[in-house]
């Protein structure tokens, strides 16, 4: 039977309406923030509610009668009048089990909700294509209820919907494990309904941004306790497995201490290599060239002039037709650079000429820019691995040591060889490729943010695949500190998003302007494994829980 905790006050100041309501109940009722309770209204409906804000009010006229009342300001005195005192609830209404949305009335009766109320409340009861997504706790003590939460995966990954974009700050939101917690849900999906067929199936590519984080998502965590793994294959119906299918991909460097440019252990990236489930990749000037507009992805060129050096070069003027190798390359940029130069070229400045040699030359000085590729030592490009790329693979490429510049190159890249594969532009067999790529990146700021240059190659790739990926099955799960930083076409697409901890300064923002004072005020004392939720089949948002990784963690990491 539902417990009763108190009774709709309907005020000439505060009334009930379709959208809200308020109650009394008693001041030492615990009750939180997203708690959901029914009232009985009419036509013997229920109608439900998720708290928004609690206040305690007492028959005290003005804060002066309380101090007057304890012999005018001594804290030690012992008031003669007992105040009478409530705690006042406010209500968002989120449904009716008769879909009667009149205001409830005044003096009718406040429970909790029960179980399936809760779920019937908030949308979570039969939901279609169910995705695990974490778990919600409710009330307290002999009432308190844990439940399972599921996205319906069409609105995340199409066709109803698709993206995922989640914010919060660095090394208390868990961002990056949130994501891989869902990644882990989807790969297990797919793997479990035995969807990677002609029709619908999945693989991943994931950016490592930050030390060795992802560089080992197919070993187990030890760490976990009884109680996370029961959540994890009790609750959300998860086996408490690392990764499948993983494959890591690593800068290739010329160092003799070490072929690889990582923060990853060497013993264990050479382990790796030595299973076949790692490779090093290069950039060959010949196959590579054409993407040399990546490394301008953070320059403004609002006069064109950077973008038409490029033009130049890659119409092979100027003496760029017998180049073979980036050290030629560079060279024969340099000779653009002398001033008093007759060419081709002369509509081009020298001056331009320098800048553009500047911006290559920090970049082009990587070993990664090599002059051929050794596949017998595990060498690759990557834009033939994603060529490559199979149903329910993951493919890790470590980017956290690049400099900015070339993290920008590496990642621009990847999305443009997912394109072309998606678009058929490789020579494959479209019933073999995947049908759906998703796509995780950290640090979406360094890519898509207000400040990136309106004519960066990579800002338009992201918009597009926010805008047109969904149709393409391209879909892309982002992460970053602050939410109002990125651009408004990128965020404005992603069907799904998650909010963790943040500071009041982010809060203030427009893009938290629909959600509640007291929701906002929670997510600057959110917990690490804590998020609030928005997702199209939710009727609110929803304050979720999710265990800690089941892939290996690093010290510090």
């Amino acid at each position: 039977m539902a417990k009763v905790i108190g009774k709709v006050a309907a005020t000439e100041k505060l009334p009930t309406t379709i959208d809200e309501f308020y109650f009394w109940t008693d001041k030492k009722r615990i009750l939180n923030p997203f708690d959901v309770v029914k009232v009985n209204h009419i036509e013997s409906s229920t109608t439900f509610g998720v708290i928004e804000e609690i206040s305690h009010i007492t028959d005290s006229s003005s804060y002066l009668s309380n101090f007057i009342s304890s012999d005018f300001g001594d804290i030690n005195a012992h008031s003669n009048m007992h105040r009478i005192g409530m705690n006042f609830v406010k209500a968002k209404v989120v449904g009716n089990t008769e879909s009667i949305y009149t205001p409830v009335l005044d003096g009718s009766k406040v429970s909790l909700a029960e179980q399936n109320e809760v779920l019937q409340a908030l949308g979570l009861k039969d939901i279609k294509n169910p995705l695990p997504c974490g778990y919600i706790q409710m009330y307290r003590g002999e009432d308190k209820i844990t439940l399972p939460v599921f996205f319906n995966a069409q609105f995340l990954m199409g066709p109803e919907g698709a993206h995922l974009n989640i914010s919060g700050i660095s090394g208390l939101a868990a961002k990056t494990s949130y994501t891989m917690f869902l990644l882990k849900a989807i790969q297990e999906k797919y793997l479990n309904e035995k969807k990677n067929t002609n029709d619908d199936s999945i693989a991943f590519v994931i950016f490592n941004v930050k030390g060795r984080d992802l560089l080992a998502i197919d070993e187990g965590n030890d760490g976990l306790s009884e109680g996370e793994i029961s959540k994890y294959r009790d609750m959300m119906n998860i086996q408490p497995e690392p990764f499948k299918n993983v494959q890591y991909f690593y800068p290739y460097s010329q160092s003799t201490d070490s072929k690889t440019f990582s923060y990853g252990d060497k013993n264990d990236i050479e382990a790796q290599i030595d299973n076949n489930k790692a490779f090093r990749y290069k950039y060959v000037f010949e196959d590579d060239k054409p993407n040399i507009d990546l490394l301008f992805s953070n320059i403004e060129d609002s006069s064109g002039t950077m973008e038409s050096i490029i033009n130049f070069i890659l119409t092979e003027q100027g003496e760029f037709r017998d180049i073979g190798s980036w050290s030629q390359f560079v060279n024969k940029v340099g000779e653009h650079t002398q001033s008093g130069r007759k060419g081709s070229d002369k509509e081009i400045s020298v001056m331009s000429w320098r800048k553009f040699k500047r911006v290559i030359s920090k970049a082009l000085n990587h070993s990664i820019f090599s002059q051929r590729v050794v596949a017998e030592r595990n060498e690759v490009r990557l834009r033939d691995s994603i060529r490559e790329i199979q149903k329910n693979d993951i493919h890790v490429v470590d980017i956290a040591k690049l400099d900015q510049d070339t993290q920008a190159f590496v990642f621009g890249d990847v999305i443009r060889a997912i394109y072309d594969l998606k678009l058929g532009q490789e020579d494959r067999d479209e019933n073999e490729i995947p049908s759906k790529i998703v796509i995780f990146i950290d640090e979406l700021n360094k890519y898509a943010s207000k400040d990136v240059p309106n004519n960066s190659p990579i800002l338009r790739q992201i918009i597009d695949i926010s805008e047109r990926g969904r149709s393409l099955g391209i879909i892309l799960f982002s992460v970053e500190q602050f939410k109002s930083a990125i651009h408004d076409r990128v965020k404005g697409n992603c069907a799904t998003h998650a909010f963790g901890r943040t500071n009041a300064i982010e809060i203030s923002k427009s893009d938290y302007r629909f959600i509640p004072s007291v929701y906002k005020n929670m997510m600057t004392r959110l917990d690490p494994g804590e998020y609030i939720i928005e997702h199209p089949v939710f009727r609110s948002l929803l304050n979720i829980k999710f265990p800690r990784p089941l892939y290996k963690q690093f010290p510090n990491g």
